[in-house]
């Protein structure tokens, strides 16, 4: 039989199996207190989800959450272990410092210690200089990143966070920006360390939120007197990734703890497809009496834990042997609410043969 034929026959033998299950309709928001102290906030998981907003589009000053995309920036130019010498006009920079002195030789590493950890906006200067030859150069990178990661809100004019006419960005793009540079290991790695030792000085992590909140991965402070207290934080419990985001804040510490609680109280990872999964299909004419399949690949969602998916299972009453490990033999439609969130191809475990005429 050619194969043409054979998917014909097959798909007018399709059995769809439907599983209606109760599915939770409440907005995001319903999972939250409202009242947090800052003007703008934002806490989103790891797949893009919004599940709690605030003002979160609005544009604001930002402070020193600008230094997230200083170390992205300054990690995807450089290496480690690359060797920068401190240029005079890298020096006393008002606000926060590492102190650096001119003519001091210092690894990207250490520079991006000091620039994560206590927040130095010498350290931040020194990193733009040292990598891009001048300030304008390196911020022009940082935009250009801006861009490249659809970050539409944000808009930048120097490495440090320092007050600067149009320098600015939001909640949501913050957000965004941390979940990016996470994926990263070794900003993941620097971000959340809580102390580090260099040429001597040692520097303590300005996010206490890493000795405070159970499963805090890393975060970020600022804080001007025009901006506010900025707090970006990063925290994952059971497989769940989430970032937490609040812009002129004066209560951020616990304002991020109680968000943190309520959203891991009411949201979960789950696995919504196993490729542990397992589905027997008739054969005609095969070796064996009947064929197996499975998907195709694992789908992972991130859900309420009071909420259910509706399962569409599409497989043939039967199958005409030979049937090829990894051919096509059906599909799951997994459907979320009224929209259709994925739909996972089902292919045979194993190939079986035509029995012998």
């Amino acid at each position: 039989m050619s194969g043409t034929l054979k998917k014909i026959i097959l798909a007018a033998n399709l059995v769809t199996m439907v599983y209606n299950i109760c599915l939770a309709s409440a907005p995001a928001s319903a999972d939250f207190e409202s009242e947090i102290s800052a003007a703008s906030a934002i806490v989103l998981s790891d797949d893009g989800q919004s599940l709690f907003e605030k003002n979160a589009d609005e544009r604001r000053l930002i402070a020193s959450t600008t230094k997230l995309m200083t170390a992205l920036v300054a990690i995807e130019n450089s290496s480690g272990e690359q060797i920068i010498e401190i240029d005079p006009v890298c020096c006393g920079i008002e606000g926060t410092s590492m102190y650096l002195r001119p003519g001091d030789h210092y690894t990207v590493d250490e520079l991006l210690c000091g620039l994560l950890l206590s927040s130095g906006n010498d350290a931040a200067e020194a990193l733009a200089v040292g990598l891009c030859g001048s300030e304008d150069a390196f911020v022009a990178k940082m935009n250009d990143k801006a861009r490249a990661l659809g970050l539409e809100n944000t808009s930048y004019r120097n490495p440090h966070g320092l007050d600067a006419e149009g320098h600015c960005s939001t909640a949501r793009d913050l957000a965004r920006l941390m979940l990016a540079c996470m994926q990263n290991e070794r900003f993941a790695a620097l971000c959340g360390k809580r102390e580090a030792c260099i040429h001597e000085a040692n520097y303590v992590n300005h996010n206490k939120l890493l000795s405070t909140l159970p499963g805090c991965l890393a975060g970020k402070t600022g804080y001007t007197r025009a901006a506010g207290r900025c707090l970006v934080s990063c925290c994952e419990r059971d497989g769940l990734r989430l970032v937490c985001v609040t812009l002129s804040d004066p209560d951020d510490w616990n304002d991020h703890s109680r968000l943190y609680e309520q959203a891991f109280a009411a949201w979960e990872r789950r696995v919504a497809v196993s490729t542990s999964e397992r589905y027997e299909i008739a054969l005609v004419a095969g070796l064996q009496r009947c064929a197996v399949a499975a998907p195709e690949r694992e789908l992972s969602l991130v859900l309420r834990r009071c909420e259910e998916l509706r399962y569409v299972r599409e497989l043939p009453l039967f199958a005409y042997a030979p049937v090829r490990a990894g051919e096509y033999a059906g599909r799951i439609v997994v459907i979320r609410g009224d929209e259709t969130i994925d739909e996972i191809p089902l292919i045979y475990c194993l190939s079986v043969e035509k029995e012998s005429e």
